[in-house]
């Protein structure tokens, strides 16, 4: 999802299409959060991981 995130960022930025920017910021954040969740052994929807 964090790598998703990074993709659309950049091809939103790149192109000038604000809503994939949005998107990919979104998505981005809430890889991280679910990936440091995932990392201190809080299962999120039954997954401990997200990667």
């Amino acid at each position: 999802m964090i790598v998703l995130g990074l993709i659309l960022l950049v091809v939103g930025w790149l192109v000038g299409i604000n809503i994939l920017t949005t998107l990919g910021v979104v998505l981005l954040v809430i890889g991280a959060i679910l990936a440091v969740l995932g990392a201190v052994g809080k299962p999120i929807g039954g997954r401990a991981h997200y990667f």
